[in-house]
């Protein structure tokens, strides 16, 4: 069905990918594309600025080993870090390297969702492609 699949993850221990390695596996054509994408928000700078420039690099690069190491779970698929809101930059980025289909996990929605709005929420309100949401 899609050519250039993205899954948006969260590095934690609380969400769990799977499900959306399988529905991005039944959902691809062969010779699909698959990034693995995690969003890293933006840090006020006042806030960045105390924190000493080693510790950033470290945090960084045990980011992007933690998602190299998740991107092995969905064959072939490519890991990708990016910086910036997390709705926000899920939906630009797939529309600028042309995602025919982004598959984002979402949680039950509660009262400050109506209030803020979800990452889930935002993607399947602005994106340009079809999305997939797993519960």
């Amino acid at each position: 069905m899609y050519k250039n699949l993205l899954i948006p993850v969260v590095l934690d221990d609380a969400h769990d990918t799977q499900a959306s390695f399988l529905a991005a596996k039944a959902l691809a054509d062969d010779g699909a594309e698959f990034t693995v994408m995690h969003v890293v928000e933006e840090m006020p700078a006042y806030v960045a600025s105390q924190i000493p420039a080693d510790l950033a690099a470290s945090t960084r690069a045990e980011i992007e080993r933690r998602l190299a190491s998740l991107a092995k779970g969905l064959p072939g698929a490519k890991p990708k870090l990016v910086h910036g809101h997390a709705g926000r930059t899920i939906v630009d980025y797939a529309t600028d390297n042309k995602v025919d289909c982004i598959i984002v996990a979402s949680h039950i929605p509660g009262l400050q969702d109506y209030f803020l709005g979800s990452t889930a929420d935002r993607v399947v309100r602005h994106a340009r492609c079809a999305v997939h949401v797993i519960r």
